[in-house]
């Protein structure tokens, strides 16, 4: 900012004129009388003549003087005058000094806050560029623990997938054999009665043939009625099973009682099923329950082409009640299942799928 002009005095007035010196008053001459002596009058008249010259004298000294102070005023002036201008032009010198100084000091100071600003600026920027880095470089490590999270998670996924793999292939291998034996043991029981009927219907018509009277009829020993009591229950179990399959009115349905099967549709529904329980179920929410010592359970469930469950059956039983209603209380919340497929909606209208039930670690189905 320009530094304020200092005001000017102003130039003092020329002084004012010297008075003008009054001329000194000049004694009348009384007209001389007429008759009066001639060398008083001329010494009189000597005597005003030399009184009028002193006094033009006196009057012309004041006059020099006046004109001589005039002059001395004059130049008095004109040089207060010309001392007047040098102060105020050296006034005007020293203001415009001051006000460049200023300028200058105002334009460094401005310079000066510029510099600040844009150090300030660049400051703040490095700054910035520095957060970002670090921010991107949290951002990485946090994406990387995830990762290896996910990783992990993944890792653990499929030891357990594989693990639950086995030990399933073990099961299917193991009920197959199981049912295998069952079916061998079954036809050959039937096979070894029928014969021994057959044998037993002959010698009898052999015997009566031989014998004239009609004999009593022979006593059937203890081995020989369980036996036969062995196989009514298997003609009952068969029985049940088509009755049922004719009471749910002619409906196509299929049957998985392992995990392998010759219909991979049918595995693939059964695995995803499976699957959908496995993964949305936690083992949190029945620990308590399983906590109670228990047996595998082996439990059927039927489910129908459009996803929703017909019924669930227990082949074996926990032998806890509160335990086979988990079992049952997890199967419906998961309900429906998805529609079958339509390879497999072509082939059944409900398929009966077989599991045993674990729970350790999760719960898982084999």
């Amino acid at each position: 900012m320009s530094q304020p002009t200092p005001p000017v005095a102003p130039a003092p007035s020329a002084p004012a004129p010297a008075p003008a010196v009054q001329p000194a008053p000049v004694a009348r001459v009384q007209p001389a009388p007429t008759l009066q002596n001639d060398d008083a009058a001329g010494a009189r008249i000597i005597a005003l003549d030399d009184e009028k010259r002193d006094t033009a004298i006196a009057e012309e000294r004041v006059r020099q003087q006046v004109v001589q102070r005039e002059t001395a005023r004059a130049a008095a002036a004109a040089a207060e005058q010309q001392r007047l201008a040098e102060l105020t032009a050296q006034a005007q010198a020293q203001a415009q000094a001051r006000e460049q100084a200023a300028s200058e000091a105002l334009a460094s100071a401005e310079a000066a806050q510029r510099d600040a600003e844009r150090a300030d600026a660049q400051r703040l920027e490095e700054a910035n560029r520095t957060a970002a880095v670090q921010r991107e470089a949290a951002r990485a490590e946090i994406t990387r623990q995830e990762q290896a999270k996910r990783d992990v998670a993944r890792q653990e996924q499929a030891r357990l997938e594989a693990a639950r793999a086995e030990a399933t292939r073990l099961e299917q291998a193991r009920l197959a054999q199981q049912e295998a034996s069952r079916q061998d043991a079954i036809r050959q029981e039937a096979a070894r009665q029928e014969a021994s009927r057959q044998d037993a219907i002959r010698q009898e018509a052999a015997r009566q043939a031989q014998l004239p009277q009609v004999a009593p009829a022979p006593v059937q020993t203890p081995q020989e009625a369980q036996r036969e009591e062995r196989l009514r229950a298997i003609g009952r179990q068969l029985n049940q099973e088509a009755a049922q399959r004719d009471a749910a009115g002619g409906q196509r349905r299929g049957w998985l009682l392992g995990r392998a099967d010759a219909n991979a549709d049918l595995v693939a529904y059964a695995e995803a099923m499976g699957r959908k329980i496995e993964l949305n179920m936690s083992l949190d929410a029945v620990r308590d329950v399983v906590k109670q010592p228990h047996r595998q359970p082996l439990v059927t469930v039927a489910v129908r082409s459009d996803g929703s469950v017909e019924r669930v059956t227990f082949v074996t039983s926990s032998g806890v009640p509160a335990v086979d209603e988990a079992i049952r209380q997890i199967i419906a919340s998961h309900a429906p299942y998805g529609p079958f497929p339509p390879a497999l909606a072509r082939q059944y209208d409900v398929v009966e799928i077989r599991r045993t039930w674990l729970f350790d670690v999760a719960v898982r189905l084999q």
